[in-house]
C-alpha cells in the first residue's frame, strides 16, 4: 500500500534564479513529486532578486493552479535569510551567465558576489543535513566559493552539475551504436563543466561491451562525440535562441536522484564532487568524476582506466579548474 504523502514531514527545498527558465521547468517537477518521490511533501523556498519578484509571483500562481498534491506550501522571497531557513536541499540555479566582451575573471567575480552570501547563508540558516547542489555556471567554482564560506557543511554534501553533460553522451552513444539509452552504461564525465570537459567513451559500455569495441570509430569518438559534448549548450543557444532549460532541470532532478538513490551495480553516475586526490586530482578542487550512491552517501568510482588520449584531455580539464580557483582566491572570494 502506498502511504498517504500527507502523513509525512514536508521538506524544504530552497530553489535560486527561481523566475528563470531553468526553474520554469524545475519548480513543477519538484512539486509533483520528481525529485524526492512520490510520496514526500514538499515545502518550496524561492529565491530571487527583487526585480524579478514580480515575475516570480506569477509562476507561484501557476504552481497554485496546478493543486500539486505534494505542495506543502510556499515562501517568495528576496531575502537570503528567509530562503535558506531550515532548508535540506539547496539548489543554487541562478548565476549571471557570460555576456559579450566579458572576460572570465569578470564572470567569476560577478559571481562570487553571489555564491559567497549564499554559502554564508546556507551555514547560517540550512537545516543541519542541508544538501548544496550548483547548477548556475561557471557551477564548479561557483559550488568552490559558496563551499568556501560555509566549511560546517561536510564535504560529501557539495555537488555540482555534469549530469546533463552525462545525458547529452549517453545519447550520443546510443545513436551511434543503434542502442536504446538503458543499454549505455558507466558514461563518466570528467572535470570541468564547460569545453574542457571529458566524456569519457573509454570506459563506457554498451550492452556489457566497451563502446570503443561496439562502435569501431576511433575518429568519431575522438572527435566529433567530444567536441559535440563540449558545445551542445552553444549550438541549442544558436538554434533556439535561449539555453537549454527544459534538459538542464531534467540533469537536475536526475542529479538529485542519483544523488538519493542507490546506483545500479556496475554503474556510474556524473557528478562534480570535492575531490580529495582521487585519479591524482588537486585536493578541494569541484572536479566531475564517475560517482556511486549507497542511496545515503556518495564516493568516487575507483578502478577507471585511461589512454594517453584521456589523460590529456582530463590534465587540459583540470589546469582550467586551477586556474579558476587561482582567479577566485586572487578577487578575495575564498573563505
Amino acid at each position: 500500500m502506498t502511504p498517504d504523502a500527507t502523513t509525512n514531514t514536508p521538506v524544504n527545498v530552497t530553489v535560486t534564479g527561481a523566475a528563470g527558465q531553468i526553474c520554469y521547468s524545475l519548480l513543477f517537477r519538484i512539486a509533483a513529486g520528481d525529485l524526492l518521490g512520490p510520496d514526500q511533501p514538499v515545502n518550496l523556498r524561492m529565491l530571487e532578486i527583487e526585480p524579478a519578484m514580480k515575475a516570480l509571483e506569477g509562476v507561484a500562481m501557476e504552481l497554485d493552479d496546478c493543486a500539486f498534491p505534494l505542495l506543502a506550501g510556499m515562501e517568495l522571497t528576496s531575502d537570503l535569510k528567509v530562503a535558506f531557513d531550515g532548508t535540506s536541499w539547496a539548489l543554487l540555479v541562478g548565476s549571471i551567465p557570460r555576456k559579450a566582451g566579458m572576460e572570465r575573471k569578470d564572470l567569476l567575480g560577478v559571481n562570487g558576489g553571489i555564491f559567497k552570501p549564499q554559502g554564508e547563508a546556507i551555514a547560517a540558516n540550512a537545516a543541519p543535513d542541508v544538501t548544496v547542489f550548483v547548477v548556475g555556471n561557471p557551477c564548479n567554482t561557483n559550488c568552490l566559493i559558496a563551499r568556501s564560506h560555509a566549511k560546517e557543511i561536510p564535504d560529501e554534501r557539495w555537488f555540482s552539475m555534469t549530469r546533463l553533460d552525462q545525458n547529452r553522451a549517453q545519447s550520443q552513444l546510443a545513436k551511434k551504436a543503434g542502442a536504446s539509452i538503458t543499454e549505455v552504461t558507466r558514461t563518466a564525465i570528467w572535470g570541468n563543466h564547460s569545453s574542457t570537459q571529458f566524456p569519457d567513451y573509454e570506459n563506457a559500455l554498451v550492452a556489457g561491451r566497451p563502446a570503443p569495441q561496439v562502435i569501431n570509430d576511433d575518429a568519431w569518438l575522438q572527435g566529433d562525440f567530444i567536441t559535440t559534448n563540449q558545445q551542445r549548450g552553444a549550438k541549442v543557444i544558436e538554434a533556439r535562441g535561449s539555453s537549454s532549460a527544459a534538459s538542464a532541470a531534467n540533469a537536475i532532478i536526475d542529479s538529485v536522484r542519483s544523488i538519493t538513490n542507490p546506483t545500479p551495480e556496475g554503474d556510474c553516475v556524473s557528478l562534480s564532487a570535492v575531490s580529495h586526490g582521487e585519479y591524482g586530482i588537486p585536493d578541494g578542487l569541484i572536479f566531475g568524476f564517475p560517482m556511486r550512491s549507497d542511496g545515503r552517501r556518495c564516493e568516487v568510482v575507483q578502478g577507471f582506466s585511461h589512454s594517453a588520449f584521456a589523460q590529456e584531455r582530463i590534465a587540459m580539464t583540470t589546469r582550467e579548474l586551477q586556474e579558476e580557483r587561482d582567479a577566485v582566491v586572487s578577487l578575495g572570494l575564498l573563505g
